[in-house]
Formats: C-alpha cells, structure tokens, sequence
C-alpha cells in the first residue's frame, strides 16, 4: 500500500500494477488480501475525474486516447487508462494489445495503462475495473480514462463506473433511425464523430442527425414538467463534437466541454449523486456475483447439477423446470444447515 500511495514513478507503476493483479485474482486465499487492501487505499481515492469511452470497433478509440493522454500530461495531468481486451469464447484467452496502439502514452512516466480482458463480463468492461479504477486514484492520477471494448447498442456498463460517458461514432455510421435508436445512445453524456477529416459533409450530416436525435431523449427524460422546465437552462444538455485524433484537431475542445461538464454537473451535485448511485449499484453486482458463485459451489447443486443437465441436453426437462429444481436444492440444504 505505501508504494501506490509514496513509491516513486518505477516502484509506484510496479505496485500498481501488483495491486490490479490481485484484485483481479479468481484464487480464494487473495480475496481477503484484495479487500483489505481496497478498504485501506478507499480513503485515498474520489479525487480523479473518471471519463469513459466507448464505440464501436475501428472508431479510433486508442488514437483518441493517445492523443488526449499526452494533451492531459501538457496541462499538468497525471492520467491513468484502463483498456478492456475482448476475451475469446472459445479459447478464453485475449491479446491485451492495446499499449501497442499507445506508443507514447505508454512510455510516458505520467502516465500508467493497464490492460484487462472482459473475461465473459457483459458491457464492454472488465469485471473488477471500478477495483482498478480506485487503486489508480489512490496512486494520484487525476484522470482515469476507462477505454471498453467495441460495442455495440447494449453494452453500456461503463456508463455506470465513470463521471463522464462519451460515445466515439463515425461519419456515414447509420441514417436518422439508427440514430434514435436507444441504449448506449441515450446514455452518452457527448458524442464524438471521430476521423470527420475523411468525409467533412458526412461527418456534418452525422453531428446534425445525432445532436436531433440527444435533444429528443432530453424532452422525454425530462418529461419538462414545470419545475423541471425551470430548472432546465441548468442542466448539462449533451454535446456532439467533430473531432479527428489522428491529425490530433479538436481535442482541445473536446476537453473545454468536458471541463464543462464537471463544473456544471459539480455545481448542481449531479456528479455526488451519480457516485452515490454507483457505489449502491456496485455492491449489487457483488453481491449478484456471489450470490451465483456460492450457487455453483453448494454442495447440493454439484450432486443434483449432472442429471439436470443431462435430462435439459437430452429434452427430457425444460430448461426452466431444472433451473427451479437447482435453486430448491440449494434452499433446502442451507434450511437443513440451520
């Protein structure tokens, strides 16, 4: 603990990096260690601006955050980037090749990158990435940038570990109904219509479609009742940028409205809420985590468990009819324990 918080730059990164491993560790005997470690660093932490960043694959995520990365670093910034790698269904194992694509970043020594694979974790992140998150913070970067797989519509858990969620799209992406649609959408707090170099008029008509499309989700979220109505000119309305990372052209703006966002969101506490929100809802999904992991491992699901699958495999049982066959056997032997 006292290398992530006052180790210098090598002993820090090396500490860090030590820190996520065993965070991240399946093994039993390092849970305990994990969480005593959390909970001893958690005082150190909530001081980093959390900005997440999603699109779809082949967006130039990497090239953005690259550039915005050594951008950051220029104004003083220490920055910190968690990369989510795809891991293979088949295999189970990922290329966690993301630093390749951040050649500078990478070496910079204000900056630290760790890679993760998603390991069948759902949303586009990892599944201790909000751990990662704050063993970054209480290390001193004071922007964390979590960069997720390539998503589609779905896929927004990030949304819901970060202060900022911005949405990279590319020119000619999809027409006005693709637009619309709902999901990881109506979720962004900005969008980026990234490599707008390659297609000017396409990249203009794709902000004008998707700015349409961001005010039609604020008049139904907000339902602009009257005290909401009120209340309005207040509230941060989310932005669509034009941005090109590989010829490094709008990033400063990009971050001028991010820095709007924080103060705009700090000042009418949204962004203390949206934390608040988030701790609650990590703790659901740990508990939703545990909750299965002890389902596997009760001794009264493992004795039961082959011939439900054999009788589901072989169409002699419904699928659901065994699945509330397991979950009685797990009930009555933890009744039968007490």
């Amino acid at each position: 603990m006292d290398r992530i918080l006052n180790g210098d730059a090598t002993v820090q990164r090396r500490a860090i990096a030590k820190a996520i491993t065993l965070l991240e560790s399946t093994r039993a005997d390092h849970h305990a260690q994990a969480d005593e470690l959390l909970t001893a660093l958690l005082s150190h932490t909530g001081k980093a601006f959390r900005l997440g960043i999603s699109g779809v694959p082949g967006v130039g995520k990497s090239t953005f955050i690259e550039v915005l990365g050594l951008y950051l670093i220029a104004q003083g910034h220490r920055v910190a980037v968690l990369t989510i790698d795809p891991s293979s269904t088949v295999s189970g194992g990922s290329i966690l090749g993301d630093k390749t694509r951040m050649e500078q970043l990478s070496v910079h020594e204000r900056a630290y990158i760790r890679p993760s694979p998603s390991s069948g974790t759902l949303g586009g992140v990892a599944e201790k990435t909000r751990e990662a998150m704050l063993v970054c913070e209480a290390a001193g970067y004071d922007v964390v940038i979590v960069e997720t797989v390539g998503v589609g519509q779905s896929e927004t858990a990030v949304a819901n570990m970060t202060d900022m969620f911005v949405l990279m799209q590319l020119p000619n992406a999809g027409d006005d109904l693709q637009a619309i649609k709902k999901g990881v959408m109506e979720l962004a707090d900005m969008v980026i219509i990234n490599k707008a170099d390659i297609d000017a008029d396409a990249a203009m008509r794709a902000q004008a479609q998707i700015s349409s499309a961001m005010r039609l989700f604020g008049l139904v979220n907000n339902a602009m009742g009257s005290a909401q109505a009120a209340d309005f000119d207040k509230q941060w309305h989310p932005q669509v940028i034009q941005l090109s990372a590989l010829h490094n052209k709008g990033v400063d703006s990009f971050w001028a409205a991010v820095k709007q966002f924080q103060k705009s969101q700090t000042a009418n506490g949204k962004l203390a809420a949206r934390r608040q929100q988030q701790s609650l809802a990590w703790m659901w999904e740990r508990i939703d985590a545990g909750l299965k992991h002890a389902f596997k491992h009760d001794p009264g699901v493992s004795a039961l468990l082959p011939d439900m699958m054999a009788q589901v495999t072989s169409g002699r049982l419904p699928a659901s009819v065994a699945a509330r066959n397991l979950l009685s056997a797990q009930s009555l032997r933890e009744k039968a324990a007490t």
